[in-house]
């Protein structure tokens, strides 16, 4: 089946662009509603940072090192760089006698403008503390530590990255489908979007209270809802959305359209993917679909900015808006 219309963007009363996609919402009785091809194979990428994080949590490394719920939220991020989160990945790389050498994320110039502005001024180049996946990639060191593993930690057939993807199809209840290197050069395993959103839906049914998985994905989804700032960052439309669903759930968002939420009020698990890869259309279908599950309010401002509001161009004209297309308005 094919992508479906999901977001319409208008401009001077004309149909100028349409963002397509797939979106499966999955509750306790199973897929509740589909858009698109259910069953079409994608890549998570840093929606399914929370999955990389189950063996931290599980093998008890967490606990042993004493990880507080900010770590675990910093290791499930896609952070802009700020202070905040280099500051953090810093501090937790000297805690295993580590340092930015280690990681294997790469370079890159943070998106959060007074880190970047910061570094042009002082001449500085960035380094791979300021890549998004940093608090991912310091978690990976951490349990790859004491797995006793060799540092390329990044290899798709290292213990550490055994041990993901066998979490991996376990939550997503099904095989993965193959694998690529993601932006920050771990593997990415390939899963359908319903299998993506039936791992979270088992992540927001996690009590804390059952057995050694059920207590690490509640640990996990719990800590990202508690720290959206070191999620995302201030302006990230993840950490805004995270904010305004509040004690409903929590959200992650991903490169090339992806993204997932976790309801823990409602026990369903959502993913989407624009098909054009794009963060416009991805942000306002989750907005669309999360207020269609009741899990945001019409009039919070975040859904003005993402989805309901006036597209302005540079002279805060407004130039052109997003509607809703029919398949899912």
């Amino acid at each position: 089946m094919a992508s479906v219309p999901m977001i319409e963007v208008w401009r001077g009363g004309l149909r100028e662009g349409v963002h397509r996609g797939h979106a499966v919402i999955f509750g306790p009785g199973g897929v509740e509603r589909a858009w698109g091809d259910a069953d079409a194979v994608i890549f998570p990428r840093s929606s399914c940072k929370m999955i990389q994080a189950l063996p931290l949590v599980e093998s008890g490394v967490a606990d042993r090192a004493g990880l507080t719920d900010a770590h675990l939220a910093l290791a499930c991020a896609s952070h802009t760089g700020a202070a905040v989160h280099t500051d953090m990945v810093r501090d937790w790389l000297g805690t295993l006698g580590m340092g930015d050498d280690d990681l294997l994320c790469g370079a890159q110039w943070p998106s959060d403008l007074p880190a970047r502005d910061g570094l042009i001024r002082d001449g500085a180049s960035p380094c791979q503390m300021h890549n998004n996946c940093s608090g991912k990639h310091t978690g990976f060191l951490m349990l790859t530590q004491a797995m006793g593993a060799g540092p390329e930690y990044t290899e798709v057939d290292h213990p550490l990255q055994r041990a993901i993807r066998a979490a991996t199809e376990e939550v997503t209840g099904q095989a993965v489908a193959g694998y690529g290197i993601d932006g920050c050069s771990a593997p990415n395993f390939a899963v359908t979007v319903t299998g993506l959103a039936r791992a979270m839906a088992a992540f927001a049914a996690a009590t804390g209270s059952g057995d050694t998985r059920d207590r690490a994905m509640a640990r996990l989804r719990d800590a990202m809802r508690a720290h959206p700032v070191l999620v995302g960052g201030e302006g990230d439309p993840c950490t805004d959305l995270m904010r305004a669903v509040g004690v409903r759930g929590t959200v992650k968002s991903a490169a090339d359209g992806v993204f997932v939420a976790i309801l823990t009020d409602q026990k369903r698990g959502v993913a989407l993917k624009i098909e054009d890869g794009g963060a416009r259309g991805r942000d306002a279908a989750m907005t669309a679909l999360l207020l269609r599950l009741g899990a945001l309010e019409g009039g919070h401002p975040v859904v003005g900015r993402l989805l309901t509001g006036p597209q302005r161009n540079w002279r805060g004209l407004a130039a052109a808006e997003l509607r809703l297309a029919a398949e899912i308005a």
